[in-house]
């Protein structure tokens, strides 16, 4: 009977040790998952400036070719860059609501572990500065394809 008396008090200060060795790796992994998921949005953010850049450029020369008279029709041209815009925005805009969808979700799953006590939980995932990028990009963006459709505003 001793000895089992003696095998249990130990093993219980190793379980509560590795519970809470559980409960930071846990946390961390919360921490990984999220910087990931920015990274992720980082990708959409390049991938839609790129498209959306390189639709106004292709707009904008043929445009000023077109007024100097050096092309007869520039349509062609113009709409293929205002497509590139159109798909920049696309993206960009699907990026920004699987990063919100995700954001959530992952925020549900940390605060449904917290209440269970399997994680600590006692830092908040600071406000995203890229989905503040992505927004201001797609401002940007819709700027652009309006100035450009009905040839208003800024650019």
């Amino acid at each position: 009977m001793s000895d089992e008396k003696s095998w249990v008090d130990p093993g219980a200060e190793t379980d509560r040790a590795s519970v809470e060795l559980s409960s930071r790796r846990t946390g961390m992994s919360f921490q990984r998952t999220r910087m990931s998921a920015e990274r992720t949005l980082m990708s959409v953010i390049r991938t839609s400036l790129s498209l959306i850049g390189f639709g106004f450029t292709i707009f904008q020369v043929f445009q000023k070719l077109h007024d100097a008279d050096v092309l007869r029709s520039s349509m062609a041209p113009r709409r293929f860059g205002e497509a590139l815009v159109v798909v920049g925005i696309a993206i960009l805009i699907s990026g920004i609501v699987y990063h919100c969808t995700f954001m959530y979700g992952l925020r549900a799953e940390r605060k449904a572990l917290k209440a269970q006590g399997l994680i600590h939980a006692d830092s908040q995932f600071p406000p995203s500065f890229t989905l503040a990028v992505a927004v201001l990009l797609l401002l940007i963006g819709f700027m652009a394809i309006v100035s450009m459709v009905f040839d208003v505003g800024p650019f």
